[in-house]
């Protein structure tokens, strides 16, 4: 497998409750158990002779706006070599649990803010990552129309700051041909073990 990391490179990993995951938030060390974990493994199998050191900054219920507040702390202070951001689904939940949308304009705006922050305060290559949802029922497939727009966003931004694209999004969907969407995320929004396996070889395969 080839790979673009040289040796001692920081891998950073932040976002909401995915890439959060469950971990001890007073240890450096955890990584949660979901694809994080996974990827810190496989890379660590893979490339021993390389010593790659991880961080996991994922907070739960996050949304851009929070990634704002704390980017100084979780991102800029790190000063990673790699950042992999996975962020939005929070930004078009928050829509239809509490009636507290996020408008694209506002989502790009707070987007753009921590990529330009990234390019300019650290030496970081950026990967950037699709929010996704399975389609479990139909509470989940009307959000639809609040996230595509807000994948696409995504994917506009990863060409102008040269970030690698990471489709989590178009992988969860040619899954649901191979099973059920909530083999994948019982929610339609939480990954499954198996989800999060998809997520880490999804991620391996675009870098």
């Amino acid at each position: 497998m080839s790979h673009p990391f040289s040796e001692g490179d920081l891998i950073l990993f932040t976002g909401d409750s995915i890439t959060d995951c469950g971990r001890d938030r007073n240890d450096a060390a955890s990584f949660g158990t979901g694809y994080v974990q996974m990827l810190t493994g496989q890379l660590r199998f893979e490339y021993p002779e390389l010593n790659l050191q991880f961080r996991n900054t994922g907070i739960s219920g996050d949304r851009t706006g929070h990634l704002q507040v704390r980017w100084d702390r979780d991102c800029i202070d790190i000063q990673p070599d790699w950042v992999s951001i996975l962020v939005g689904v929070n930004n078009t939940w928050r829509r239809y649990d509490s009636n507290d949308p996020t408008p694209d304009d506002i989502f790009e705006a707070e987007c753009c803010n921590l990529l330009e922050r990234v390019k300019n305060e650290t030496g970081a290559r950026i990967i950037l990552c699709s929010p996704f949802l399975l389609h479990t029922d139909e509470s989940v497939v009307r959000m639809r129309e609040d996230l595509d727009p807000k994948i696409q966003i995504l994917k506009t931004l990863a060409g102008e700051f040269d970030a690698v694209w990471i489709d989590f999004d178009a992988a969860f969907v040619a899954a649901q041909l191979r099973h059920i969407p909530s083999y994948w995320a019982e929610d339609g929004v939480h990954p499954t073990t198996e989800g999060h396996a998809l997520m880490a070889e999804t991620w391996l395969s675009a870098i």
